[in-house]
């Protein structure tokens, strides 16, 4: 076990080495943060100046571990574009972000893992078979079209829910919330039904075509042969068997909530960080950008850590596989 941990804590840290230097790059290639601090009238001298304090007159390899050292502490300098330093703007918006991913992931496994129970159990009933219809529409619309429907409808012609922002928040300590308001609540529906709707079909469909394959197997037939009842059966073989692969997917999926939110919060100017990156590669504001790539790296290797070791408790051929050195 030990040495599993070890293994997967190496791999995550030589990922994040790999990303930082992507998002070092930036700063290589993507445009001139001197010229965008200083305008283009700057003389020679200020250019210089500049140059120096920033280290940018440094070899590229000392940059580069100047800004691995920041990086770990969280630092990123200052956005070119607010003047305000990266790691407030983050840590203003990454409560939104998490906010809106984590309930449009709860809405997801709470509709998504029953719906395909049900589509496997009733595979052949008209019920289930509309909803795989349905399931088609939501992998297939794009998420854009989806806030942008769902707007028009609730919004503007039956005016039940508002159209953008988060509503009013409640601070507690450094970190801000709509969960504890009666107006947040009312702003997060229609971006987290938004955002969950791909989310949900694709459990859906995972779960349905996991049972399917378990209920052929040896072990339920013994099972059915032993005179189980089909709940018995369904539930407490068949279903506990399912949920291992969908465990694996949903907690990558969550990392996946949380770094393609961008269009999600687009559309309903959620303020999150999706928002916060859309106006960062509009005006090239570099810090932003490399800060916003460091942490959702960041977030899919800790959810795939996290994954990867419920993956090792929950499935014994895994510990077996360790422990006979394979």
């Amino acid at each position: 076990m030990l040495a599993f941990i070890l293994r997967r804590l190496l791999q995550a840290a030589l990922v994040m080495v790999t990303v930082a230097l992507i998002a070092f790059m930036l700063f290589q290639f993507v445009g001139d943060p001197v010229s965008q601090i200083l305008g283009q009238d700057a003389t020679t001298e200020q250019v210089a100046e500049v140059r120096a304090a920033l280290g940018l007159d440094q070899p590229v390899w000392v940059q580069f571990g100047h800004f691995l050292y920041n990086a770990v502490q969280g630092e990123f300098g200052m956005s070119l574009r607010q003047g305000t330093p990266v790691a407030t703007l983050i840590a203003e918006r990454f409560p939104a972000t998490l906010e809106l991913a984590l309930v449009a992931a709860l809405l997801a496994l709470l509709i998504g893992i029953p719906l395909g129970v049900y589509t496997a159990l009733r595979r052949g009933s008209a019920l289930a078979q509309m909803f795989m219809t349905l399931s088609l529409l939501g992998v297939s619309l794009p998420t854009f079209l989806i806030g942008i429907v769902l707007i028009l409808i609730f919004s503007v012609q039956l005016g039940w829910f508002p159209s953008f922002g988060r509503g009013e928040v409640v601070q507690i300590g450094g970190w801000s919330t709509g969960l504890l308001t009666a107006q947040g609540w009312h702003h997060l529906v229609l971006p987290a039904i938004t955002l969950a709707i791909f989310q949900l079909t694709l459990i859906m469909r995972l779960v349905r075509a996991e049972m399917l394959e378990v209920l052929r197997t040896d072990y339920i037939k013994f099972a059915r042969a032993r005179g189980l009842s089909d709940r018995a059966v369904h539930f407490g073989h068949a279903l506990k068997n399912t949920l291992v692969p969908v465990m694996t997917i949903t907690g990558l999926q969550l990392g996946g909530l949380i770094a393609f939110a961008i269009i999600t919060e687009t559309v309903f100017q959620w303020p999150g960080m999706g928002l916060l990156f859309i106006q960062a590669v509009t005006f090239a504001d570099i810090p932003v950008m490399a800060a916003y790539l460091c942490l959702i790296a960041l977030i899919f290797v800790v959810i795939n850590l996290v994954v990867d070791l419920l993956y090792f408790v929950v499935d014994p051929r895994l510990r077996l596989d360790q422990s006979s050195g394979h």
